[in-house]
């Protein structure tokens, strides 16, 4: 369905929403009560353009059933304008007093107005449309642009419901939007922009589409705009003065970053440049790397990358079968990982012994990074954080990878040549591999000794350190444990269960910073603890993104 699709295909911005100062002090009920008055009020002029809206789509519907809800919906909408003074009743606060749109709000509400005017580029007004059909059009726009609002409101009311209590100051905001009522209204939008919709050729569902998330970027907009007169906890960068503080950022890559594993990027160089079986290899003379067919190693990838999940299991079967820690015990997870280091150490050994990284191209290599596909938001995180010559932030990328080569070319692709890589690197001559690797990080171990080697360099300024430490795998605990904020992002489920066994809490991102807002004393400083035992959740780089720089 077009509704489903269109809101599927644009969550990052209810995500950056989401994370905005005003909801974050709004869910925490510390949000100041002239800035909720402000913002209801805004709200109120949402409600009157709406009113307005589904009216002119009302006359472009050539669908019966589509027409009866469009003005069941409009009802719905002056019926929610005569009621939504009670969000603020018992303040003494005069809600006639906040009438004057803000520049977001205007340009929403414009925005809107235009679309069921038929103001859309490249398509006519419904004074000019010749017949039922093409006003149809303009009533499946108009409610493209009018379905985020509703969406997005139930989407922010569900996500704080959970911080929702009867002491809560808000309630009523979150109870309303959380709500059934408000979601059967909703389902019933997007019912009839579904309906209105069936019709419409490809071009002008793109059309729909486009109206969706302009509107939805629009009301992201308007939760940016909205004043927050006081301290918040996010955006981190902005809690930290740059010639006292230090932001320190430490990545993993494989996974973390990247969509595909680095070893089978590599592996898939090495096979497509590899000879075919019936090619001669060069004579001894003009090269001295002689490599495997590209048969031959297909098939020797197949039994490494066998091997080694079959033996990776094992070893995580062998640390749970122990007695499972009643609190957190750091050191008892690092002696558990310590067994998984030795593990990860004959693995690469067998790469090495098996030729199949010999004879790559150097310059192979770099190209390959250069199209490496990064998740969602990842480069665009790390451009912001290096970039911004104000925050007084060290980048790190502490990977397993073979190649560091990969990792460099990848990030320079991208116009970050800041970023400090520590990771494997290949042995050449000639540019060609030799299929040897100078091992530098192979296991959670070596990413610890990088990474507490790394502070006690910064620990020798005057300057203190906010560590923060991104990852995905059993290989990031340690270092997620040690950082003052370590994020997990995906959903290993090797971490999880190696991590939970030893006494590891993992706790949602968004509600944890819900509750250190609510906690917060103003005027104090926001702390983070350090091998607390607590690791926070991501499912997106738009949430580390909002979160630490904000938008």
């Amino acid at each position: 369905m077009a509704a489903n699709r269109f809101w599927a295909n644009f969550s990052k911005e209810s995500v950056i929403t989401l994370y905005t100062p005003f909801i974050v002090s709004l869910g925490s009920g510390t949000l100041k009560l002239h800035a909720f008055a402000h913002f209801v009020a805004q709200d109120v002029q949402f409600l009157k353009c709406f009113a307005q809206a589904y009216e002119l789509a009302e006359d472009c519907a050539d669908d019966d059933d589509a027409r009866v809800c469009i003005v069941e919906l409009r009802k719905r909408v002056l019926k929610e304008l005569k009621h939504h003074g009670s969000f603020v009743q018992g303040w003494d606060i005069d809600l006639s007093k906040e009438t004057t749109p803000n520049p977001a709000t205007t340009k929403y509400t414009n925005f809107v107005l235009a679309t069921a005017s038929g103001k859309v580029e490249g398509v006519k007004g419904p004074g000019e449309l010749a017949t039922p059909f093409e006003k149809t059009k303009v009533a499946a726009y108009t409610l493209s642009a009018m379905a985020p609002y509703l969406r997005l409101n139930a989407f922010l009311g569900k996500e704080l419901m959970d911080v929702n209590d009867d002491q809560h100051l808000y309630k009523k905001w979150i109870d309303k939007y959380s709500s059934e009522t408000y979601q059967a209204a909703l389902l019933q939008t997007e019912d009839v922009l579904d309906k209105l919709s069936v019709s419409l050729t490809g071009e002008e569902l793109d059309i729909m589409q486009k109206l969706y998330h302009q509107a939805l970027k629009l009301e992201m907009e308007f939760f940016l705009a909205q004043s927050v007169d006081q301290q918040t906890v996010l955006p981190l960068s902005k809690q930290h003065n740059s010639a006292d503080h230090r932001l320190m950022f430490f990545s993993d890559f494989d996974l973390t970053c990247t969509v595909v594993d680095s070893s089978a990027i590599l592996a898939e160089i090495a096979i497509v440049t590899a000879p075919k079986s019936d090619q001669s290899q060069p004579p001894e003379s003009q090269s001295q790397i002689v490599r495997m067919s590209s048969a031959d190693l297909r098939n020797t990838w197949e039994v490494l990358s066998r091997e080694y999940t079959e033996e990776f299991e094992h070893c995580t079967e062998n640390v749970l079968a122990n007695q499972k820690a009643e609190g957190f015990d750091y050191e008892g997870l690092k002696k558990a990982l310590e067994q998984l280091s030795e593990f990860e150490k004959r693995a690469n050994m067998r790469v090495i012994e098996s030729n199949v990284l010999k004879g790559l191209n150097v310059e192979d290599i770099k190209r390959a990074g250069e199209r490496l596909i990064l998740h969602d938001g990842c480069m665009g995180f790390f451009q912001s954080i290096s970039n911004d010559q104000s925050l007084n932030a060290n980048v790190h990328v502490l990977s397993y990878c073979w190649c560091a080569d990969l990792i460099r070319s990848s990030f320079s692709s991208g116009g970050i040549h800041t970023m400090h890589i520590h990771a494997n690197e290949f042995e050449y001559e000639n540019s060609l591999s030799t299929g040897d690797i100078i091992k530098k990080v192979e296991t959670p171990v070596d990413k610890l000794q990088a990474f507490t080697g790394i502070l006690k360099c910064s620990d020798q300024t005057d300057k203190t350190n906010l560590t923060i430490y991104i990852g995905d795998s059993v290989g990031d605990l340690l270092c997620l444990l040690e950082a003052d904020i370590g994020i997990v992002i995906g959903s290993s489920s090797s971490l999880r269960k190696i991590a939970t066994h030893f006494g590891v809490s993992f706790v949602p991102l968004f509600p944890a910073l819900i509750k250190k807002q609510k906690e917060h004393v103003e005027g104090s400083v926001f702390s983070w603890n350090r091998l607390s035992g607590v690791l926070y959740t991501v499912t997106s780089w738009a949430e580390v993104h909002s979160f630490i720089v904000g938008f």
